[in-house]
């Protein structure tokens, strides 16, 4: 797991307060006073939060503390409630092929491009993602769907056709989810 860094960007005092927290707080803190700086240390860093004590344009994953005094055990539960949020947001994008899927929002994004995608597509999308072999129909009926293979039955098949149908329509992609003898595959 990365570590999560707190970055107070011009508010001296908030550091020094937290600095004197330091042992009991999970997460690092860093001090930095010009946008420079800020540059320079956000750049390396997967999970970061800056705090500052006005809004910056040009910050992004930043916490404004605009209304002090403030409640220094609140303070502490904001930014952890913002770093979970942070993790949450970043493992909510899947990236296939040359797609990011965003399993929050439920879309298939590509150069501004999206497509909303259903529940089970989403669903059918990452299954057939992870496997490197031709997924057959009974697997992705019992495995996505939840349906037992020895039901006759042509949900898959239709959800393929519509979902391989919007892909196209969408993203001119015919070759996404690829229909095999044994099966469907996206590689």
């Amino acid at each position: 797991m990365s570590t999560q860094n707190l970055i107070i960007y011009k508010f001296t005092s908030l550091y020094h307060i937290l600095e004197e927290l330091g042992l009991d707080l999970n997460f690092k803190i860093t001090f930095v006073d010009s946008e420079n700086s800020l540059k320079d240390k956000v750049k390396n860093l997967d999970s970061y939060l800056v705090i500052s004590n006005k809004k910056y344009s040009n910050i992004v994953n930043q916490v404004i503390l605009d209304n002090v005094p403030i409640n220094i055990f609140k303070l502490v539960e904001k930014i952890n409630i913002e770093f979970l949020k942070l993790k949450f947001n970043s493992q909510s994008e899947v990236k296939i092929k040359n797609y990011t899927i965003d399993l929050n929002s439920r879309e298939m994004l590509i150069n501004k491009i999206k497509l909303k995608l259903t529940e089970k597509e989403i669903n059918t999308i990452t299954y057939l993602s992870k496997v490197k072999e031709p997924v057959s129909i009974d697997e992705l009926q019992e495995k996505v769907w939840s349906y037992q293979s020895n039901i006759e039955t042509h949900t898959v098949e239709t959800h393929i056709y519509r979902l391989r149908k919007k892909i196209f329509n969408t993203f001119n992609d015919n070759e996404f989810i690829i229909s095999k003898k044994n099966g469907y595959q996206i590689k």
